[in-house]
């Protein structure tokens, strides 16, 4: 296997094991479950998050697409898509007082904001132009 599969492969586990993190820790904050306040949980979705971030860097380097280019123009809606998926699950996973329907409805919508970002990526055709 070449080292471009080999780090595209990677960056697509860490995408992975990311969404499955963030369901698994809103799931036991929802629950209010002790397993929440473990350790790794505080450090392991921050490690799996900077390797996708290294990752998603190295691929764009090699690959050439650049956002904020017309040939990058869907690796920028992307990566809006990222800060605003980010924002979400702060909100939904955030030590802030809010209320539940809030948390719920953050994480619905970073959920669907997952769905565009994987979208944007497979077909790499920005849906804004």
């Amino acid at each position: 296997m070449t080292t471009f599969l080999t780090v595209k492969y990677l960056h697509i586990a860490t995408v992975a094991i990311s969404v499955s993190l963030f369901v698994l820790r809103y799931w036991w904050q929802y629950r209010a479950s002790p397993l929440r306040l473990q350790r790794w949980v505080r450090i392991v979705p921050h490690v799996n998050d900077t390797l996708l971030l290294l990752t998603g860097i190295v691929l764009m380097i090699w690959t050439r697409y650049y956002p904020f280019t017309a040939q990058g123009a869907w690796l920028t809606e992307k990566l809006f898509g990222v800060i605003i998926y980010i924002v979400l699950g702060f909100i939904a996973l955030g030590k802030g007082k809010r209320r539940q329907q809030t948390r719920w409805f953050a994480f619905l919508l970073a959920l669907v904001m997952v769905y565009i970002i994987l979208k944007l990526a497979i077909t790499q055709i920005p849906l804004l132009g």
